[in-house]
C-alpha cells in the first residue's frame, strides 16, 4: 500500500506541517493540556525552523499522489562526542513519527524510519535513538531498535 505515496524531504515551507505534526502526535498519546501544548507549538516552530535552515534537522513526508502529507518522521542531528565505539560526530534522535488517522496501518511509519535510518547510515551517523509511545513500539522493534539504559531527571517549570 505504501507504493501509493511519495515520499519527500521537508523544506522550510513545511515547518508549520511539522509543527502540526508534533502536536497531533501528543494529542494522540492522550495529552489534554491545551496551555502546555500551545507553549510547545510557540518554541517548537521557531526552533524547527532553525535547525532546518542549519542542516541538524531533517524532515521527511509521505504525499498522496495530489502532494498531501499523510505521515512524517523527522531526525536531529545531535552533536555528539566521539567514543570507543562511535567516532562519528553526529547522533540522529527520531521524533514527530506521525500519521494522519486515514492514513493509518498502511505502513507509513515504517518505510518514513527506514527511509530516515538508511540517510542516517549513509551519511555516517551510527546511532539513531528514539522514545517510542507504547502504539510504536512494535514497529520500532521490527527496525532494530533496542531498549537502553538512559536515565533522566528534570526540574518542573
Amino acid at each position: 500500500m505504501t507504493n501509493d505515496y511519495l515520499i519527500r524531504l521537508a523544506t522550510h515551507d513545511d515547518v508549520q506541517q511539522i509543527v502540526t505534526h508534533r502536536r497531533r502526535m501528543f494529542e494522540d498519546m492522550g495529552n489534554q493540556d491545551t496551555e502546555g501544548l500551545d507553549r510547545m507549538v510557540a518554541a517548537f516552530g521557531p526552533w524547527v525552523a532553525d535547525h532546518l535552515a542549519s542542516g541538524l534537522y531533517k524532515s521527511w513526508f509521505a504525499c498522496t499522489a495530489d502532494g498531501t502529507v499523510a505521515a512524517g518522521t523527522d531526525a536531529w542531528l545531535q552533536d555528539w562526542p566521539a567514543g570507543a565505539y562511535d567516532t562519528s560526530p553526529y547522533r540522529a534522535y527520531l521524533l514527530n513519527v506521525y500519521t494522519d488517522s486515514e492514513h493509518r496501518r498502511k505502513g507509513l511509519a515504517r518505510l518514513l524510519v527506514k527511509t530516515c535510518m538508511d540517510w542516517c547510515y549513509a551519511n555516517d551517523i551510527r546511532i539513531v535513538t528514539l522514545h517510542a509511545s507504547d502504539q510504536g513500539r512494535n514497529v520500532y522493534e521490527s527496525l532494530g531498535f533496542t531498549p537502553t539504559n538512559e536515565m533522566r531527571t528534570w526540574k518542573d517549570r
